[in-house]
C-alpha cells in the first residue's frame, strides 16, 4: 500500500466493505475511526499525522489540524458543503479539497416541501390528536394561498422554487448573485430584498451555503419583522440561524413555527429548548436521504480522492475546484 486514507464520512462507513476492493486496487490503506456525526478538532488530531488523504463528512479540518498532517494531499468531502474545512489554509499548504456539487438537490428540495405541507395542512398535529383520542379539525391552508420565500436560489433553491410553483404558491427569492433571467421567466419568481422577503412570506426556506456572510444571517431583528404566522425552514446549515434568537422568537410568538434539519450544535443537545416545543419539527441532519444519491456520491467521492492522489504523485496538484 502506498497511500493511507482516513474514511470518516458517516454515510460511507456502513457500506465501506463494498468499496474496499477499489481502494486495494489503487494501493490505498483505509483507516476507519469511530464517528458520532462528525470529528472535532481534537478527535481529528489523533488520526491525521500520517494520512495522505481523507474522505470526510462535516469534520472540523481547521488550520491547526491541517498543520498536524504533513503528508495530507487531498480532502475529498462526501457531499457538497465544505464550510467545515479551512479552504484558505488548504490552498496555502497545497491540499486539494474536492466535493460533489449538486449532490442532494432533489431529496433536500422534497424535504422542504414536505415541511411546508406539514405546517400548511397541520398533518403531524392532527395525527397526534387522533392517536391520542382527540377528534379536532385544525384549520389548514391551501398552498396556493401562501407565499414562500427562498433565501439562496442556487441548485437546491431553484428545485424548491419549481416544486412550490407546481403547488400554485407565490414565490419570492433572495440571493447575493444574479439569478438567470431564463429561470425568473420560467418560474415567475420575484427576486426581492431580504427584508421584503421576510415581511411577506408565510414560509421561509433557508437554502444558502454557510460562509462569513451567512453566519447568523437570520437573527433577532429578522424574526421581529416576520409575520407572526410565518414558519421558517432550515435544511442548509444550522449556524445560518441564530438559534438562541429563534428559540426566543418561538417562545414570544413572533413566528408560528420552525422546521429544522440542521442545528448550531449537532447532535442537538439534550438541554435544547427546541426539543420541548410543539411548534417545531426536527430531523437529525438527514434531508439528503436518498439511496440513489448516496451511491452516486460514494463513487464520486472515491474518484475525486483517487484522481487527486494520482495528480500529487505526478507533482500536479491540486486540481479540484475550491
Amino acid at each position: 500500500m502506498r497511500w493511507k486514507v482516513l474514511v470518516s464520512a458517516p454515510y460511507m462507513q456502513p457500506v465501506i466493505e463494498n468499496f474496499r476492493p477499489i481502494f486495494g486496487q489503487h494501493g490505498i490503506e483505509i483507516i476507519i475511526p469511530v464517528v458520532h456525526e462528525r470529528l472535532d478538532e481534537e478527535e481529528l488530531s489523533r488520526w491525521v499525522g500520517d494520512i495522505d488523504g481523507a474522505i470526510c463528512g462535516d469534520d472540523r479540518f481547521t488550520e491547526r489540524v491541517l498543520q498536524m498532517a504533513p503528508r495530507l494531499k487531498v480532502i475529498s468531502k462526501w457531499g457538497t458543503g465544505i464550510d467545515s474545512i479551512d479552504q484558505i489554509a488548504c490552498q496555502r499548504l497545497g491540499i486539494s479539497v474536492c466535493n460533489t456539487p449538486n449532490a442532494f438537490t432533489d431529496p433536500v428540495a422534497d424535504t422542504v416541501l414536505g415541511y411546508v405541507l406539514c405546517f400548511a395542512r397541520q398533518i403531524p398535529w392532527m395525527a397526534d390528536n387522533v392517536r391520542n383520542g382527540v377528534w379536532l379539525k385544525i384549520p389548514g391552508r391551501a398552498l396556493r394561498e401562501c407565499t414562500l420565500g427562498v433565501i439562496g436560489v442556487g441548485n437546491i433553491g431553484k428545485a424548491v422554487v419549481r416544486r412550490a410553483i407546481a403547488f400554485g404558491m407565490r414565490v419570492l427569492g433572495n440571493d447575493l448573485l444574479d439569478i438567470p433571467k431564463e429561470f425568473v421567466s420560467e418560474t415567475g419568481i420575484s427576486m426581492v430584498s431580504n427584508e421584503a422577503l421576510l415581511r411577506q412570506s408565510d414560509f421561509i426556506s433557508i437554502n444558502c451555503t454557510l460562509n462569513s456572510t451567512s453566519h447568523h444571517l437570520i437573527s433577532e431583528r429578522d424574526f421581529e419583522i416576520m409575520k407572526s404566522t410565518a414558519v421558517i425552514i432550515n435544511t442548509a446549515r444550522g449556524p445560518i440561524i441564530d438559534e438562541a434568537a429563534l428559540v426566543a422568537a418561538l417562545k414570544e410568538g413572533l413566528i408560528a413555527g420552525a422546521a429544522l434539519d440542521v442545528f448550531e450544535v449537532e447532535p442537538l443537545p439534550d438541554a435544547s429548548p427546541l426539543r420541548k416545543m410543539n411548534n417545531v419539527l426536527m430531523a437529525p441532519h438527514n434531508s439528503n436521504s436518498s439511496p440513489e444519491a448516496w451511491e452516486r456520491v460514494h463513487w464520486n467521492t472515491i474518484n475525486n480522492l483517487v484522481e487527486e492522489l494520482r495528480q500529487s504523485e505526478q507533482g500536479a496538484y491540486p486540481v479540484c475546484p475550491k
